[in-house]
């Protein structure tokens, strides 16, 4: 995605925040007067409305503002001023009387004013940079920092868009432990009525009803601690999508239900959630290949390659400053003066004059104190600490995909091998529990098989959330987000790596 179709996002927020609204009210899985939202919707609201995102954005309208400013230097300058006196008390001057009359005395001295009670005046400029190295190497300075400003923006769109994917994955998380402490309650209160029913034909203590008891309160806690944490990821979610208004919302989709290995087994919203990577066959790439699609798509390796580039820029701008200056210039004016009451610019023709002229103006610099090359100096320096903060973003991002690989591909077998388990968990669960109706186990054996069943699934829901995490920061990692540097095709049949 381009950061034109970055910035249309905002442009066509409040139709598509309706959009969202419509397409939530449909939702089977929506709880009355709270909307739930795809992640591919909680995404799009975050790049519509993320403060930090339009931060990055004004930064980009103010470079684009400095790349003009940059272009009129080379552009010709014109300049008009217009101005009127009056003498409240003309200037006078003493000269030899002889100068007016010969036959005066030679040491007779007479007044004589110099001016009139008005003067007008208009100046017309025209200054056209012939040669100046400063200027030209400015305008290329200018776009490399509009460069990096633009990747600016695309960088924090990626870490939008990357924390709005994280914090949904959270609020599933939260949204399933929810639903393993509820189903673990129904399992319960299912045990304990059937205890009871047992104890009354004398086939279970009192002490067994009691135990399920005991257990039964100790859930119901949870249950509200669960719920409590739901809520407070569903909140930090509203705020990473820039809501305005913390109003309740929910997210769509189940991750006890996710199958990892093939998108077809998927269906609904988590086919769609599952469809939304950036990075395709990330697990079956090489770290390798991971690292060189980095160096060119990573966002904060392209801003500090950038900022060396606009480092560079600023050195042989400042190398400028020793070259001379050529301008061609040109001057025209209006003058004229009256006595007595004002008339604009005079009466007459005689009270009035006119001047023009036309040149070149050669600056040649000489010496300014050694601030040049200090100034000099501190380019340089600058643009060596830009190469080192590269070389050094570098390594720390080949660590990075290489945590992220690793941690997709262990989450990627653990919820394969937790899938197992819970099917294994529940077999054994419903055995226990046919077993404790025939008398031939005990309740704190069915208590086990419930304990392992609801760790099982839970474990399961962990892997496919550590699965769908890994993938995310890996995606980052590498630089290639989803909804902002590539599209998410709808088509049914995509897999996920294997």
């Amino acid at each position: 995605m381009s950061v034109q179709t970055i910035l249309s996002w905002r442009a066509g927020g409040l139709a598509a925040a309706l959009g969202v609204l419509l397409c939530a009210g449909s939702s089977s899985a929506q709880v009355a007067g709270e909307p739930t939202y795809t992640l591919r919707e909680a995404i799009q609201a975050a790049l519509e409305g993320n403060r930090e995102l339009e931060n990055a954005q004004l930064g980009l309208l103010t470079a684009d503002e400095q790349v003009r400013e940059a272009w009129g230097s080379v552009l010709p300058s014109i300049d008009a001023e217009v101005g009127y006196t009056r003498n409240l008390r003309v200037q006078e001057a003493f000269l030899p009387a002889i100068i007016f009359d010969p036959e005066a005395p030679p040491d007779e001295l007479v007044p004589v004013r110099f001016g009139a009670d008005n003067a007008w005046s208009a100046q017309f400029y025209i200054r056209q940079p012939i040669f100046d190295a400063g200027a030209f190497v400015g305008v290329g300075t200018a776009g490399r920092f509009r460069a990096l400003q633009e990747e600016v923006v695309r960088g924090e769109a990626q870490q939008t868009a990357s924390r709005v994917r994280r914090a949904y994955y959270a609020a599933l998380l939260a949204q399933e432990d929810v639903r393993l402490v509820g189903e673990s309650i129904r399992r319960t209160e299912q045990t304990l009525r059937e205890t009871e029913a047992l104890n009354r034909s004398g086939l279970a203590s009192s002490y067994d009803v009691l135990r399920l008891e005991v257990r039964l309160s100790n859930l119901r806690p949870n249950l509200q601690r669960a719920e409590n944490a739901l809520a407070r990821a569903e909140r930090e979610l509203a705020i990473e999508m820039g809501l305005d208004q913390l109003t309740p919302i929910r997210v769509a989709g189940q991750l006890h239900e996710m199958n990892l290995a093939s998108l077809e087994a998927n269906e609904g919203a988590n086919a769609q959630l599952l469809r939304l990577v950036g990075y395709r066959g990330a697990a079956d790439a090489s770290v390798e290949e991971l690292i060189e699609q980095a160096r060119e798509t990573r966002s904060d390796l392209r801003q500090a390659h950038l900022d060396y580039q606009l480092q560079d820029a600023r050195v042989r701008f400042e190398r400028t400053s020793y070259y001379p200056k050529l301008n061609a210039i040109f001057n025209a004016g209006f003058v004229a003066q009256e006595n007595g009451a004002p008339d604009f610019f005079g009466e007459s023709r005689n009270q009035r004059s006119t001047t023009a002229n036309v040149g070149l103006m050669l600056e040649i610099p000489i010496f300014q104190g050694f601030q040049r090359s200090a100034r000099m100096q501190q380019r340089v320096l600058a643009r060596q600490q830009s190469q080192v903060n590269e070389d050094l973003l570098k390594r720390q991002a080949a660590n990075q995909i290489r945590t992220a690989y690793e941690a997709l591909l262990e989450a990627r077998a653990r919820a394969q091998a937790q899938r197992q388990a819970v099917s294994q968990a529940r077999r054994g669960f419903e055995i226990v529990t046919a077993q404790y109706l025939a008398g031939t186990s005990s309740q704190l054996e069915v208590t086990e098989g419930e304990v392992l069943l609801r760790e099982s699934e839970f474990n399961y829901a962990q892997a496919v959330y550590d699965f769908l995490v890994a993938q995310t920061n890996l995606d980052e990692a590498v630089g290639v987000v989803p909804l902002v540097d590539v599209g998410v095709p709808d088509e049914p049949d995509l897999r996920i790596s294997e």
